[in-house]
């Protein structure tokens, strides 16, 4: 337990390298490219969490401009997962979640029930957030750390049901994305896909970057739309025109930062991926393995990051028009690539039909959020959460608004 609170107190730019080192040299990768694939990905993780910095500072200021020249008072405070994720570490599951996470993999691959090498340590946290929640509810640190399991066990199975899409859609060879928000959404995705291939002219739309920039030229290019809506953003949030220039700028270098920056990410994932194809081969002849890795090295592509960017004032309008909601989405609108990165691919990029699916999920979501605030709040003071000020009660998109954490938590709460 020393040796892991060790690594993850280094922080996931920094654990992710280190173990990708140690895993690259396990599959007989010679240490000089071994360090250079960590290295690289290192850098990979910084350059996106810049660009999502740069989405969060500016999205959340703009969406609660907007909710007060409504007049709304929405009383949840949504703190982000950066908030979520220190609560569900800092927890007494959180204390247990690795060798949770790690015995739970360990004994799928052993009975063949997964494909997947879970080595994204740091999205446990997700786990460690359903085992917060469900303990604040039960008060039983025995059936958080169930839920806990049961959660992992789950996004292992996702993981590995949508690993061949995900690695035709994003050229992520031998990858899969078990990670606990972004695979939430796979059970729901998928038959509302199937349901929209059924319904007449519905199931003749098709938008996606491509045609967009065939069919509207520059208008249609991602950049420029990021322009638009972040200017459209601003003046409705009624910004003056430096403000909302300065929006729409932001909004377009993060269309056009994303790519580049998974780029870079996956320059040093090829390496690691081709040996373990080579590892796995030698010593388990026959047998299929993937390398599970953080949906960031998705959250890039065009039509999941044109996808999110459209969210982002859907989903300020739904918290204004939900009825029910109570929760002012702020810290965690930056997260929307996250939930979207693997409905993308379900949807082939149709970014019409990702549109559609992430709007109701996160209408679906912002209730969850808010039935969830008071354990989201009691999870927070138990582990000591600092809470910003003037907030009283807390939630958040990631993972507050998790259909697979709520419905985790309201069958463990029939046993407790």
């Amino acid at each position: 337990m020393f040796i892991i609170n060790a690594i993850l107190d280094l922080g996931a730019v920094v654990m992710l390298p280190v173990l990708i080192f140690i895993l690259s040299l396990i599959f007989g990768e010679k240490p000089g490219r071994a360090l250079r694939a960590g290295v690289t990905i290192g850098i990979g993780f910084i350059g996106i969490n810049l660009v999502i910095g740069l989405l969060s500072s500016n999205l959340g200021p703009a969406a609660e401009a907007l909710v007060k020249n409504a007049g709304l008072q929405l009383d949840v405070i949504d703190v982000g997962w950066p908030a979520a994720s220190a609560i569900a570490f800092a927890s007494r599951v959180g204390a247990l979640v690795i060798p949770i996470g790690l015995a739970v993999n360990i004994i799928m691959l052993v009975t063949k029930t997964t494909k997947t090498v879970n080595v994204d340590l740091w999205n446990y946290w997700h786990f460690a957030f359903t085992g917060a929640l469900v303990t604040a509810a039960t008060g039983s640190l025995t059936l958080g750390m169930i839920a806990a399991a049961i959660n992992a066990a789950i996004v292992l199975k996702l993981g590995d049901w949508t690993a061949p899409i995900v690695q035709e859609f994003y050229g992520l060879p031998g990858i899969s994305l078990p990670h606990g928000f972004s695979a939430a959404y796979v059970p729901i995705a998928i038959p509302l896909n199937k349901l929209f291939d059924k319904i007449p002219g519905l199931n003749k739309i098709e938008i996606n970057p491509e045609t967009a920039s065939q069919k509207f030229g520059i208008l249609g290019e991602p950049t420029i739309v990021g322009l638009i809506l972040g200017i459209i953003l601003g003046l409705i949030a009624k910004y003056d025109i430096k403000g909302s220039l300065n929006l729409g700028m932001s909004m377009a270098g993060v269309m056009f930062l994303m790519p580049r920056m998974v780029k870079i990410l996956m320059e040093g994932l090829i390496p690691v991926s081709e040996a373990a194809k080579k590892f796995m081969q030698k010593k388990f002849a026959g047998t299929e393995f993937y390398i599970g890795l953080d949906s960031a090295v998705a959250t890039g592509h065009p039509s999941a990051i044109a996808t999110a960017l459209i969210l982002v004032p859907v989903t300020i309008l739904l918290a204004v028009i939900v009825p029910g909601n109570r929760v002012l989405p702020f810290g965690d609108l930056a997260t929307i690539p996250f939930m979207v990165a693997m409905v993308a691919p379900i949807c082939r990029g149709n970014v019409f039909r990702s549109v559609i699916i992430g709007a109701l999920v996160i209408a679906v979501g912002l209730l969850i959020a808010t039935n969830v605030a008071p354990l989201h709040t009691q999870a927070a003071i138990d582990a000591a959460f600092q809470f910003p000020e003037g907030a009283t009660s807390i939630s958040s998109i990631c993972d507050g608004a998790n259909p697979l954490t709520w419905i985790l938590l309201k069958l463990m709460q029939i046993f407790g």
